[in-house]
């Protein structure tokens, strides 16, 4: 490998800022922050707005749209004519 051409690949802390989420998981990310985790050791920290323990499809929470109607209108506006 060549050196000083690949990003420094180390244990960072991504942090769901809206539910309270964090995990600690490997990154090339840069970071100004940082945060002592279970450990007792200190990591970086990157701040993310929505995560799996916040993002609708994962929690439940997604919202169906109601279309029910809308396909059969489809097909009788544009269905070919026998």
């Amino acid at each position: 490998m060549k050196k000083d051409i690949h990003p420094e690949y180390r244990q960072v802390v991504f942090k769901d800022i809206s539910a309270d989420f964090a995990i600690l998981t490997r990154s090339t990310i840069k970071t100004n922050e940082t945060i002592q985790w279970e450990d007792g050791k200190e990591y970086p920290l990157y701040k993310v707005d929505i995560s799996s323990a916040s993002h609708p499809f994962y929690t439940g929470q997604q919202k169906v749209l109601d279309t029910e109607g809308r396909v059969e209108r489809f097909k009788k506006r544009y269905s070919r004519k026998k």
